[in-house]
């Protein structure tokens, strides 16, 4: 027989080797991981390692950099959940960085500290500035916000602003402030970036320190879908009213719906009554001036207190139907014409979920039937496919709601923060 030469092949790897991660997918699997951690969806290393798809040795690999970049923590002993072998909790760290989160309401300010997780410290609440022109606004932030970070020994990343008015991306500027009458084009990111750069932020704080702005109502909206009642939905509408003003988002499949140029779901500014009250966008009847603290007090005809927030004498009333007639009647009005507004929207953007914020969740409490009925009868697909309309679970969702704006980079790209 002729002889055959033998072939002489590679050792086969270890199996240890074969599920080794190359160092660009580790690297790569480190913002997806971190916010599966950040959103509560990878309590575990088991679960982080079926939500990546990715083997246990991968996942554990993963886990180990975010704690060594000090943001996550994995514990040392291994739990037992009841199903399959144990496995190591993940959580935030709760000494890791922190972002500076502001926001601006229609009487007041608010300022707090933001860890992953959506952890917020205890927020700092301020009148306005006896000036409310936009450089006297964002200097009074900004010195507030120094004081905050400078006080606490957390590194701080980063900050971002909650505005109550729209912000044209990319630009950063406001094409209308129409609770402070600021000039139209107002450049409100480069104002708020200099006026943070501009105060002494002490030895913790990154400089330069990464800033950011956005409209307060689609950072509440992201806050809920992330940390609140919008967890897993798939097409969220979440409809607010807070100290003044009606205000709206759409998060579509894990992120914000904002147009073109970030002016989308301008909510505040449908009609539901040509013949109703005057609004500051020119028209009249719109779902912000019919449905909002100002409206639900005029219908009870009653004159709202200067001393005393709007929101809270608003949400006093919206409480008191219960046991109140004129109060009952009040609160029906606004829910009609405020249902009427949710069906126009259901129609056009056939979202999962409907998440209503601060007075408009009140409303809800108030006239739990009432309202999903004039939604399902004024829908059109309300009629045959009900869409769930739940009560906002965040305090504070806009300051969350800044926070989660801050640390998007980082969520990015987590080995920023060695930076």
């Amino acid at each position: 027989m002729p002889h055959t030469p033998t072939t002489h092949a590679e050792p086969l790897p270890r199996p240890e080797a074969v599920r080794r991660p190359a160092p660009d997918r580790g690297r790569s699997l480190l913002g997806p991981a971190l916010e599966l951690i950040h959103t509560g969806r990878a309590p575990t290393r088991s679960a982080l390692t079926a939500e990546l798809a990715v083997t246990r040795a991968t996942a554990g690999a993963v886990a180990a950099e975010l704690a060594a970049l000090g943001l996550v923590t994995v514990d040392a002993h291994p739990i037992g959940t009841g199903r399959g072998r144990p496995s190591h909790r993940l959580g935030v760290a709760p000494e890791g960085p922190v972002v500076l989160t502001a926001q601006i309401h229609s009487d007041g300010l608010s300022l707090a500290l933001a860890g992953l997780g959506g952890v917020l410290g205890e927020p700092v609440h301020l009148p306005l500035p006896a000036r409310t022109d936009p450089e006297r606004m964002l200097g009074a932030i900004a010195e507030a916000g120094a004081a905050l970070v400078a006080g606490q020994r957390r590194r701080c990343l980063g900050a971002a602003l909650a505005l109550p008015n729209p912000v044209r991306e990319p630009e950063g500027t406001t094409p209308a402030a129409l609770h402070f009458g600021w000039p139209g084009s107002t450049p409100v990111a480069a104002l708020f970036a200099e006026a943070m750069a501009g105060v002494d932020l002490g030895q913790r704080a990154r400089r330069p320190l990464p800033t950011a702005v956005a409209n307060d109502a689609n950072l509440v909206a992201l806050a809920e879908h992330r940390h609140g009642a919008g967890r897993a939905a798939r097409r969220l509408l979440l409809v607010t009213s807070g100290h003044r003003g009606v205000g709206g988002a759409l998060v579509v499949d894990g992120h914000l719906h904002t147009g073109s140029a970030g002016l989308a779901l301008e909510v505040g500014h449908l009609t539901v009554d040509p013949l109703g009250r005057p609004c500051p966008c020119g028209n009249r009847g719109c779902l912000n001036v019919e449905t909002d603290p100002e409206a639900l007090l005029a219908a009870a005809g009653r004159t709202p207190d200067p001393r005393r927030p709007l929101l809270e004498q608003a949400r006093e009333l919206a409480e008191s139907a219960a046991h109140d007639p004129v109060a009952r009647t009040a609160v029906d009005k606004v829910v009609d014409l405020l249902g009427m507004g949710l069906a126009g929207l259901a129609n056009i953007l056939n979202p999962d979920r409907i998440v209503l914020g601060r007075l408009h969740q009140d409303l809800l409490a108030a006239a739990p039937e009432r309202l999903p009925e004039v939604v399902t009868r004024r829908s059109l697909w309300g009629r045959c496919d009900q869409v769930p309309i739940v009560a906002a679970e965040l305090c504070h969702a806009g300051l969350i709601g800044a926070g989660e704006l801050a640390w998007a980079p980082y969520l990015a790209n987590p080995q920023a923060v060695a930076g």
